[in-house]
């Protein structure tokens, strides 16, 4: 993300003061949030800092909270995994065809979609080593409870 910033501020220095704008910084600073984005998803789930809304399930029995949760996991789980799949199929096709985003600097399409299938790989690993985790931990919600 800083990354990102430092690109940003870069490109409107150089368009606005010296009127000589790049071909690089916007495509490079949207590879950077897609892939901090998409790689911290795993992270944010092991720290437990999802935002949730926990108005009505924390009003019920412990051991509901915890079948909530599991089942959180689960759907988590499914969608990762579906994710993952047909993201690689996007990311091989681009490779295997030479795709490329068309722009002034005209990046490998593969690039930015190699990130869909590896961050949704983690979250499936994550939330699978949570769903395991779950009796041990006594886990009644996804997020940091200071919602």
């Amino acid at each position: 993300m800083a990354a990102t910033g430092a690109m940003l501020t870069y490109e409107v220095v150089a368009r606005y003061f010296f009127i000589k704008p790049t071909i690089w910084a916007a495509e490079l600073s949207q590879l950077c949030l897609i892939w901090g984005c998409l790689l911290a998803m795993a992270w944010v789930l092991s720290k437990r800092h999802h935002i949730t809304v926990n108005a009505v399930t924390n009003l019920l029995p412990i051991q509901i909270q915890k079948v909530l949760v599991t089942l959180s996991l689960l759907i988590i789980l499914i969608f990762s995994g579906i994710v993952t799949i047909w993201g690689w199929e996007i990311f091989y096709d681009s490779f295997s065809r030479g795709r490329t985003t068309g722009s002034l600097l005209n990046l490998q399409s593969w690039i930015a979609e190699l990130s869909v299938p590896v961050g949704f790989a983690l979250t499936f690993a994550q939330a699978l080593s949570e769903l395991l985790t779950i009796r041990k931990s006594g886990l009644t919600t996804l997020g940091s409870g200071g919602e």
